[in-house]
């Protein structure tokens, strides 16, 4: 299993200084983002565009997810344990028992992208 790790990235960076503005500012210009294996860990994401961004194997452990759109966004092998969910949205091949067994026991997600 992969670890999370902190990205060497500046749009990463941003998030961890809670800058999501900034981050939805600065990603615009890119047609994807690479956040692939990320640590997440406790950090407030609302707000996020998630439109296009590759999370997969991210670590979302008791991080704010709330009310973000993850449709269009990879979440291959991420892991939401204790994360807060509210009115977020799941790409539809991903099940509602899938995310349950994440949030519950830290599972990561598995599912078949289109």
């Amino acid at each position: 299993m992969s670890q999370p790790k902190l990205l060497d990235t500046p749009l990463y960076a941003l998030l961890h200084k809670d800058d999501i503005a900034g981050f939805n500012a600065e990603r615009a210009g890119h047609a994807s983002v690479d956040l692939v294996g990320g640590d997440f860990r406790g950090l407030d994401l609302r707000e996020l565009n998630a439109e296009g961004v590759d999370f997969t194997d991210a670590y979302f452990r008791s991080a704010d997810l709330r009310g973000i759109d993850f449709r269009n966004a990879c979440l291959e092998g991420a892991s939401l344990a204790h994360a807060q969910i509210s009115g977020a949205y799941f790409p539809p091949e991903l099940s509602a028992d899938e995310i349950l067994m994440s949030m519950n026991f830290g599972t990561r997600l598995r599912y078949r992208t289109r």
